[in-house]
């Protein structure tokens, strides 16, 4: 469960169609390291982990992309199926994840006013399949660094670049959870 401060409050820009809304959200304490797991990938590399470690290879702005949605045979069990941290595959997807999901809204966190360890810039965008199907979610990362001043719109557009080389490597949701080739 995450634990929410209320004196902690951070805003985060909501894309719909071409505008961006700005939407104040309570931060809780990330506990992404310690959620819990609520599926279990096969013992086989999945065709979504090789999107993800083709993406980051080819993307060293990068510090790290994930795909989450709900795997074929379940039923509102959204997870992390894939991406750039093997270990935490299986975690249960956060209430923020789940709601672009479910509505194939787009989510930028520029976390201001944030300690994070590393700075970062989060885009949490639908992920679609070839024909632009919603399949459910890619949470791309991008390292932030201290005088490298992007702007909000200049992020979507990379992760916008990203996802549609994505697009065209996914047939169906299907395809994603086959074996590697």
């Amino acid at each position: 469960m995450n634990r929410i401060r209320a004196s902690t409050t951070i805003t985060l820009l909501l894309a719909f169609g071409a505008g961006l809304v700005a939407v104040p959200v309570a931060a809780g304490a990330a506990t992404a390291h310690n959620k819990p797991h609520n599926w279990v990938a096969p013992e086989y590399k999945l065709f979504a982990q090789q999107l993800v470690d083709d993406i980051m290879r080819d993307n060293p702005e990068l510090l790290s992309l994930t795909l989450q949605g709900t795997p074929p045979g379940e039923d509102k069990t959204y997870t992390m199926f894939a991406g750039s941290f093997p270990e935490r595959i299986g975690q249960a997807s956060d209430p923020d994840d789940i709601m672009v999901i479910d509505t194939a809204i787009t989510i930028l966190d520029p976390r201001w006013n944030r300690s994070d360890p590393v700075r970062k810039f989060i885009v949490m965008l639908p992920l679609e399949d070839a024909q632009a199907t919603p399949i459910g979610l890619a949470v791309i990362v991008f390292k932030n660094p201290l005088g490298i001043n992007k702007s909000n719109g200049e992020y979507l557009a990379k992760a916008q670049a990203i996802m549609d080389r994505l697009r065209t490597r996914i047939p169906e949701k299907a395809a994603l959870f086959k074996p590697a080739e």
